[in-house]
């Protein structure tokens, strides 16, 4: 048990060292990940379904 407080101490201690972003920092880049995740999913919803519809021609006629 004594071991687990001594992590949790220097867990404490080396996040006291981090450097946090501000806030409009945060923001920006929370935006920049939801924008290439919304992007990305369009392009791989794109390829499937002009796979799915080169496959369908092919085997179905």
């Amino acid at each position: 048990m004594n071991a687990l407080f001594t992590y949790l101490r220097n867990v404490r201690a080396e996040l006291a060292h981090v450097t946090w972003p501000s806030t409009r920092q945060a923001i920006a880049h929370t935006l920049i990940v939801i924008g290439i995740s919304i992007v990305t999913a369009l392009l791989v919803g794109l390829l499937d379904y002009v796979f799915t519809s080169g496959v369908g021609r092919l085997v179905g006629g």
